[in-house]
């Protein structure tokens, strides 16, 4: 059992940047792929981004390539989200996800085995 909280959520104005954070309980973080998902108001979920076990492989949806980063530290079981130049349309909940695989090639949440309970981020227009 993996249990994730995330934080680093707030109010943001366009233009600023905000990194999030996802911590991780259980000694198997460091197997474990690490996605980035966001749900705004009246939308479904979507990928945001994710990391391969070891950090070696990562992938981001269109919206966000540089624009946003994730990193993890295994040290820490800690997985990270630097997020610039942030947009009114980036305002979500956004949720980090383990995937036991490890791959780092999971878009779907459905191939996400944990998740934590979501952190809001808000940038006004």
């Amino acid at each position: 059992q993996v249990q994730l909280v995330e934080s680093g959520g707030g109010l943001v104005q366009a233009g600023g940047s905000l990194r999030l954070s996802c911590t991780a309980s259980g000694r198997t973080f460091s197997s474990y792929a690490m996605g980035w998902f966001r749900q705004a108001p009246g939308k479904e979920r979507e990928f945001v981004a994710v990391t391969s076990w070891c950090g070696g492989s990562t992938y981001y949806a269109d919206p966000v390539k540089g624009q946003f980063t994730i990193s993890r530290d295994n040290a820490k079981n800690t997985v990270y989200q630097q997020m610039n130049n942030l947009r009114a349309e980036d305002t979500a909940v956004y949720y980090c996800a383990a995937d036991r695989k490890g791959y780092g090639n999971s878009w779907y949440g459905d191939e996400y085995d944990y998740w934590g309970g979501g952190t809001q981020v808000t940038v006004p227009s």
